[in-house]
């Protein structure tokens, strides 16, 4: 199990958890948090034990955006990972998931900060869980910058244009309760419950057929931007090899039988 000194991996079951881990600095990324991030996902990809992520941060935050300093490896902090970015320059952005979609459902857990660079990652992530205190928000316009993890892109598609052109284009903070109002986020919880709720989802997630999860997510992906008539084309391409599982008919024969189905992702 990997991880890095900005980046903390544990085990909970069948769910991988990965803490953004640098709370002195509101989880800001830097090079080792990426790295370990990038690792992260790659970890989840090949091991079939894993059937969920819970994406975190420490501290009482989640991200604060990109911390530019440590990112170019300058001091310590950074150097010993300057061959990881040197031989793959595109290592950042599959960290930041921009580049990289796991197979795996992700499931962010939000406290405190989650702006910037931070809301950029979420974007990335499946479903999305807040506690009341958590504050969002693309800030780059207002710093000259602009929003390059993709949000230009994916926010328009994941919640309504006027509401994403306000966030990009204002660059103010949103609350957790504005969020959710806007469909960003799908809960708000008490402060400091927020890993707890993502745990609880990510058990349901991992209570299901997980060939079947990782082929209702990869077509809920892949038709996003099909036409109808496409996107049923496709859907019949990924679901109808999910019938000829041994988990469907695990899943069959435990619902006659009235227990919980065994699943041995077959």
């Amino acid at each position: 199990m990997g991880g890095t000194e900005h980046l903390t991996v544990r085990r909970e079951g069948a769910t991988l958890v990965l803490t953004l881990d640098r709370p002195e600095a509101r989880n800001a990324l830097s090079l080792p948090m990426l790295v370990g991030l990038h690792d992260g996902w790659a970890e989840a990809d090949a091991d079939d034990t894993i059937r969920s992520i819970v994406l975190t941060g420490a501290g009482g935050a989640f991200c604060a955006g990109m911390d530019l300093k440590a990112l170019a490896g300058d001091g310590m902090a950074g150097e010993g990972y300057r061959d990881r970015l040197e031989a793959d320059p595109d290592l950042h952005w599959k960290a930041m998931l921009r580049h990289h979609r796991p197979r795996k459902p992700v499931i962010a857990a939000v406290e405190g900060y989650c702006v910037a660079g931070g809301t950029e990652i979420l974007q990335g992530t499946d479903i999305r869980v807040a506690g009341e205190s958590a504050v969002f928000g693309l800030f780059e316009v207002c710093r000259g910058l602009f929003p390059i993890g993709g949000s230009t892109v994916r926010l328009p598609r994941q919640i309504p244009r006027t509401h994403a052109l306000e966030m990009l284009l204002t660059g103010r903070p949103y609350s957790a309760r504005e969020a959710a109002a806007i469909g960003l986020i799908g809960h708000v919880v008490p402060d400091g419950t927020a890993l707890d709720k993502a745990l609880e989802i990510a058990e349901s997630v991992n209570a299901c057929a997980p060939l079947a999860v990782e082929a209702v997510k990869a077509s809920v992906y892949e038709t996003a931007e099909m036409t109808e008539t496409d996107g049923l084309a496709a859907e019949l391409t990924r679901g109808w090899p999910v019938f000829d599982t041994a988990d469907a008919k695990e899943g069959a024969r435990a619902f006659a039988e009235k227990r919980p189905p065994v699943y041995k992702r077959a």
